[in-house]
C-alpha cells in the first residue's frame, strides 16, 4: 500500500504542474471560434477510450476541432491508453507521452472554468448556435455511453489479465523452486522488476481513464500486487539463504563422498586380506618343512600387509576423528532450515533440501558404523591370524617327523641335493646311490635328518646323511625324460603337456621321475621352485671339441628338473625362442649329447630314458653307440614321436657334430633318409629305441601308410615295439570347478556357471548378448595347413548362416596364412557375432573353453589332439573330423554302431565343406530343438576321464616289460 500511495502522490503532482494560464487562453480562443467542437476533458477521455484503435484518428475531429488546439496523435493516445505489452519504449519516452497528455487534459479543464467565469461570452452566442451545441452534446452523450460500455469491457479484460498474471506468478514460483533445488542460483530481481513495472502501468492507465489513484491503491488487484512484491522480497531473501545452505550442503556431501571412497578402499583392503588369509590357512595344512623358509617369507609378507592395513585403518580413523563435527554440522543445517523464515513460494525446495540432509545424515551414520565393523573384523582377523600362526609352529614341529605327509616337491629337492653333492665330487658314488634309494623309498630317516640339520653347514648335513644306512630295495623304476619342452616353463605345443602330465602320473605311481631340459633364455622362471646353479661344470663333446655346460636344478610341478646351459660360442639356447632357428639340428644334437653326459657323470642307475620327438631322438643312437660301451648300459630307451610331420632331416655330415659315426648310420636300415644324401633323426630314434610310441592308436595305424611321411616302411619293420597310446590331459590344470581364469567356476552338476562364463565372454569380446540361447562355436588352434584352414574358414561362414556365434583364438607362423585370416577378421569386424583373435592367450583360452557350446576341430590329420578333451572337460561338445586321436576320443552322437554311453560329439569323415556343413547342422539342430538331450550330452562329456592315469599305466607296463627283458638278458 505504501508503494501505491507514493505512485498516486507522484501522479497528483504531475497534474498540478501541467495546468497554467497559457493553457486557459488557448482553450478560450478555441471555444469562441468553434463552440460546437468544444468538449470537456472527461468527455474526450471517455470518447477516446470508446473508439477503436483504427477509428481514433477520424473520431478525434469530434473532440478537438480547432486549429489552435490541434489534434492529439492517435498513436500517442493509443499507446498511453492500452496495457503495455512485452516490447515497450524506454521510461523517458513513456513519461514524456504521459506529460503531453496531462498538459492537454489540464488545458481543457481550465478552459471550462474560464467559460463559467466569463459571462460576457454568453451573450455572443446565438440561439441557433446553442441548438447546435445541444445536438453536439447529445451526440457526445451517446459517445460517452459507448465509452462507458467499453470501459466495462476493459475492466473485464483487466480482471482476465490479472488472472493470467496470477498464473504467471504461480509458474514463476514453480520455476524458482526447481531452479533453486537444482542449481541453487536464481535471479530473484526479475519478478520484482516485472511487478514494479506492472504496478506503474496500472496506475497510469487508471489515471488516464479518470480514476483516482488513491482508490485504485485500495483495490483488491493492487493489494494483491503489493503482497506479491512483499513476498517476492521474502523469496529473494529465502533464495539467498537457501543458496548459502546449498553451498554448505554441497561441501558436506563432497566430504561424505570422500569418506565413502575411503571406506570402500578399506573394505577392498580387508577383503584382500581375508582372501590372502584363507590362502594362508590352506597353506598351513599343506606346508612342508622343505618350504619352511619360503613359507616364512610369505608369512612375513602377510604380516607386512597387516601392518600396512593397520596404518591405513588408523589413518582412516584419524580422518573420522578430525571430522567428528560433521554430524553437528548436519544437525545445525537442519535446524536452520526449520527456523528460517521461508516463504510459501519455496516449500518444495525446503522439503527437498531436508530430504537430502536426512539422506546425508543416514549415509554418514551408516558409513561410520560400517567402518567400525570393518575395524572390528580387522582386529578379529589379526587375532585369528596370530592364533593360527602359533598352531602352524606346533604343526610344523609335528610334521618334521612325518615323512608320509611330505609332497613330491620335498623328495625332488632331496634327490637334487644328493645329485648335486655327487656331481660336485663331495660324496662318492656308492653313498649317493644309497641316499637316492632312501629318498626314493621316502624313508622317514631322510626326512628326520634333513630337519635335524636345518640351518647347519652343508658339510654337517652331508655328514649326517652319510651316517644313514640303506634298508631294502625299491620296486619302482628310475625314469628320466629328455625333452625340448615341459609345461609350464617351456611350452610350445602338446609335447610340453605330455612331459609334465606323464611325469607327474608316473611319480604318483611310485616311480622316480626326473626331467632334463635346455635352459632357454625365454623360459618361465617364475614357474620353477628352488632354481639354482650347481657348483660343477659338465663337459660334453661337439664338433671335435669339449665344451662346458652349467647345470641348473629346480622343481617344476613337483618334478625334479635339470637345466643344461651350454657355454658354446653360438649360444644355442639364448635365441629368445624355442624353435625355428637355422641351426636347430646343431642345437638339439648338442643338447642330446650334453644330457647323456650329465646322466653318465651322475653315476645313476637309470631304468628308462624317455626321449621325445626328433629334437632328442639323437639320444637313442648316442646311448647305444657311445655310452653303453662305457658301462652306462642299465637303461632302456623309449622314443615317442608326437607328430611324424617333423622328422629332423639334415645333410649326412651334420650327424658327426655330436660324435656319431656317419658311415655306420647313413644306411637305409639305420638313419638314412629317403632323400639321397640326407639322414633322418626320427628314423634313428625308431631304429635304436627299445620302445617306440606315438600319441594315439588310430594315428599309429595311419603312419604305417601314407601318414608316416616316408617312415611307414621303417615302422612296419619295427611294428613289434611300436604302439599308440592316447595322451591324457592335466585334470588339475584343466578343471572348471577350480579354474582361476574363469569368471564363475562350475561343474557337471551345476551348469549355471557355464552360462555365466558365456555371458562374460560375450561382453568381453563385444559379441551380441541379448539372446542367451544363441549357440557359441569356438576354435583354438595353430593356423597351419594341418588344422584344415579351408574348413575353419567355412565353419565361420556356416555358423553365421545358422544364426550362431563364432570365436577363433590362434595365430600362424606362416606369414601369408596370418595375413589371410587378418583379412577375414577385418571382414567381420563390424559383425557382432564373429570374433577372430589372432594370437595365443592362455587366460582367454580357458574362458573360451568354458563359454563355448561347441568346439570345432576339422584337422586334415591329428596325431592326438588335446583341445577336444579339454573342451569336453569344460562342457563344450566337440565337432571333429575323423582322423588320428580325434577318432579315439570323439564318437558321433548319431552313430548307432557305437554304444550310447560312448557317444559324446559330432564327427564327419571327408575333407570337403559339405560334410562339415551337415555335421554343424546336426549339432545346431540338437542344441535348439532338444535342449534336454543337449544338456545330458554336456554333462556326460564333462564326466569322461581324460586324465593321465590310464595312459601312465600303459607306459608303466611298457617300461616294466622292457626292463624285465633287459634283466633277463643280463642274467643269461
Amino acid at each position: 500500500m505504501a508503494a501505491c500511495g507514493a505512485a498516486a502522490a507522484e501522479y497528483s503532482a504531475l497534474l498540478s504542474l501541467s495546468c497554467g494560464p497559457i493553457t486557459r487562453r488557448r482553450f478560450a480562443v478555441s471555444c469562441r471560434a468553434r463552440p460546437p467542437g468544444n468538449l470537456s476533458a472527461q468527455q474526450k477521455k471517455k470518447r477516446g477510450k470508446n473508439i477503436a484503435p483504427k477509428q481514433r484518428s477520424s473520431n478525434a475531429k469530434l473532440l478537438l476541432t480547432t486549429e489552435e488546439n490541434g489534434q492529439l496523435p492517435s498513436t500517442s493516445l493509443r499507446t498511453s491508453m492500452e496495457r503495455p505489452q512485452k516490447s515497450t519504449s524506454s521510461e523517458d519516452d513513456t513519461n514524456g507521452a504521459i506529460s503531453q497528455i496531462d498538459e492537454k487534459i489540464a488545458a481543457i479543464g481550465n478552459e471550462q472554468q474560464e467559460r463559467s467565469k466569463d459571462k460576457h461570452f454568453e451573450s455572443d452566442f446565438q440561439l441557433e448556435d446553442f441548438g447546435e451545441m445541444i445536438q453536439n452534446m447529445e451526440k457526445n452523450i451517446l459517445l460517452l455511453n459507448q465509452a462507458r460500455l467499453q470501459a466495462i469491457e476493459d475492466v473485464d479484460k483487466i480482471l482476465t489479465e490479472k488472472e493470467a498474471l496470477q498464473k504467471k506468478v504461480d509458474t514463476l514460483e514453480m520455476n524458482l523452486s526447481k531452479a533453486l533445488a537444482t542449481k541453487g542460483n536464481i535471479n530473484t530481481d526479475i519478478p520484482g522488476d516485472h511487478l514494479e513495472k506492472f504496478t506503474k502501468e496500472i496506475l497510469i492507465e487508471s489515471a488516464l481513464s479518470g480514476g483516482n489513484p488513491a482508490h485504485l491503491c485500495e483495490s483488491p488487484l493492487f493489494m494483491e500486487l503489493t503482497v506479491l512484491k512483499e513476498e517476492n522480497m521474502l523469496l529473494k531473501a529465502d533464495a539467498q539463504f537457501l543458496k548459502a545452505k546449498i553451498v554448505e550442503f554441497a561441501e558436506t556431501e563432497e566430504f561424505l563422498f570422500k569418506l565413502e571412497k575411503e571406506r570402500s578402499l578399506l573394505d577392498a583392503t580387508v577383503r584382500e586380506l581375508e582372501a590372502r588369509f584363507l590362502v594362508a590357512q590352506t597353506d598351513i595344512w599343506k606346508v612342508v618343512p622343505l618350504q619352511y623358509d619360503v613359507w616364512m617369507e610369505k608369512v612375513e609378507n602377510l604380516q607386512h600387509m597387516l601392518g600396512c592395513l593397520k596404518n591405513h585403518v588408523e589413518k582412516y580413523a584419524a580422518l573420522l576423528d578430525q571430522h567428528d563435527d560433521l554430524h553437528d554440522k548436519i544437525d545445525e543445517l537442519e535446524a536452520s532450515l526449520k527456523e528460517g523464515k521461508t516463504s510459501e513460494f519455496s516449500p518444495y525446495v525446503v522439503e527437498l533440501l531436508q530430504q537430502k540432509l536426512k539422506a546425508a545424515k543416514s549415509r554418514h551414520q551408516a558409513g561410520h558404523q560400517e567402518t567400525n565393523t570393518h575395524i572390528q573384523v580387522y582386529q578379529q582377523l589379526t587375532e585369528e591370524f596370530q592364533d593360527n600362526l602359533g598352531k602352524l609352529i606346533e604343526e610344523s614341529g609335528r610334521l618334521e617327523h612325518s615323512a608320509n605327509s611330505m609332497p613330491s616337491e620335498f623328495w625332488s629337492h632331496i634327490l637334487l641335493m644328493i645329485d648335486g653333492w655327487f656331481l660336485e665330487r663331495k660324496i662318492p658314488n656308492t653313498d649317493a646311490r644309497m641316499l637316492r634309494e632312501m629318498a626314493w623309498k621316502r624313508d622317514d630317516r631322510i626326512c628326520e635328518a634333513y630337519f635335524a640339520c636345518k640351518g647347519a653347514k652343508e658339510s654337517d648335513v652331508m655328514e649326517t646323511f652319510l651316517k644313514l644306512s640303506l634298508s631294502g630295495n625299491s620296486s619302482g623304476l628310475h625314469i628320466v625324460h629328455i625333452a625340448a619342452e615341459m609345461a609350464p616353463v617351456a611350452k610350445v605345443g602338446g609335447l610340453a603337456d605330455v612331459v609334465a602330465g606323464l611325469g607327474k602320473a608316473l611319480q604318483t605311481k611310485g616311480h622316480l621321475v626326473e626331467i632334463v631340459l635346455p635352459k632357454y633364455d625365454c623360459m618361465q622362471l617364475d614357474q620353477i621352485t628352488n632354481l639354482k646353479v650347481l657348483d660343477v661344470v659338465i663337459q660334453s663333446y661337439f664338433d671335435g671339441n669339449l665344451f662346458s655346460n652349467n647345470v641348473w636344478t629346480g622343481t617344476v610341478e613337483g618334478l625334479p628338473v635339470y637345466f643344461i646351459e651350454p657355454q658354446h660360442p653360438s649360444k644355442f639356447f639364448w635365441r629368445a625362442q624355442y624353435y625355428g632357428e637355422h641351426d636347430d639340428f646343431k642345437r638339439y644334437s648338442y643338447f642330446s649329447r650334453a644330457a647323456l653326459e650329465l646322466l653318465y657323470q651322475s653315476g645313476k642307475k637309470i631304468d628308462i630314458i624317455h626321449c621325445h620327438d626328433w629334437q632328442t631322438a639323437f639320444v637313442a643312437p648316442l646311448y647305444w653307440d657311445i655310452y653303453a660301451t662305457r658301462g652306462f648300459s642299465s637303461a632302456r630307451i623309449c622314443f615317442t614321436c608326437h607328430n611324424f610331420e617333423y622328422q629332423g632331416t639334415a645333410p649326412a655330415p651334420d650327424l658327426s657334430y655330436c660324435g656319431l659315426d656317419v658311415e655306420q648310420l647313413d644306411r637305409p636300415d639305420r638313419m638314412q633318409d629317403n632323400a639321397h644324401g640326407r639322414i633322418n633323426v626320427a628314423k634313428g630314434g625308431i631304429v635304436y629305441s627299445n620302445i617306440v610310441t606315438t600319441v594315439s592308436p588310430t594315428y599309429a595305424l595311419e603312419v604305417r601308410s601314407e601318414g608316416g611321411r616316408g617312415l611307414q616302411d621303417t615302422l612296419k619293420m619295427h611294428s613289434r615295439k611300436f604302439v599308440g597310446i592316447l595322451n591324457g590331459i592335466d585334470t588339475g590344470t584343466w578343471n572348471p570347478s577350480t579354474d582361476r581364469f574363469l569368471a564363475v567356476q562350475y561343474s557337471a552338476t551345476d551348469l549355471q556357471g557355464k552360462a555365466a562364463n558365456k555371458a562374460f565372454l560375450r561382453k568381453q569380446l563385444g559379441l551380441y548378448s541379448e539372446d542367451a540361447s544363441q549357440p557359441l562355436v569356438a576354435c583354438i588352434t595353430r593356423l597351419v595347413p594341418q588344422k584344415g584352414l579351408h574348413l575353419i574358414r567355412h565353419a565361420i561362414y556356416k555358423t553365421a548362416e545358422l544364426g550362431g556365434q563364432f570365436v577363433l583364438l590362434g595365430s600362424s607362423p606362416v606369414p601369408h596364412i596370418q595375413r589371410e585370416f587378418e583379412g577375414v577378421a577385418d571382414q567381420f569386424q563390424k559383425n557382432n557375432n564373429i570374433r577372430l583373435i589372432l594370437k595365443y592367450d592362455e587366460a582367454l583360452s580357458h574362458c573360451i573353453y568354458a563359454a563355448s557350446d561347441m568346439f570345432i576341430i576339422p584337422s586334415m590329420f591329428e596325431p592326438c589332439g588335446l583341445t577336444q578333451m579339454i573342451a569336453m572337460r569344460y562342457g563344450s561338445v566337440p565337432i571333429v573330423r575323423q582322423t588320428g586321436g580325434l577318432c579315439d576320443s570323439v564318437f558321433d552322437f548319431d552313430d548307432e554302431t557305437i554304444p550310447v554311453e560312448l557317444r559324446n560329439g559330432f564327427t564327419f569323415a571327408r575333407t570337403d565343406e559339405q560334410d562339415l556343413s551337415s555335421c554343424l547342422e546336426r549339432a545346431f539342430s540338437y542344441y535348439s530343438r532338444k535342449p534336454m538331450v543337449w544338456k545330458q550330452l554336456v554333462q556326460k562329456d564333462m564326466q569322461i576321464d581324460f586324465s593321465w592315469d590310464s595312459p601312465a599305466s600303459q607306459y608303466e607296463n611298457l617300461y616294466q616289460s622292457a626292463v624285465a627283458q633287459a634283466r633277463g638278458a643280463a642274467q643269461t
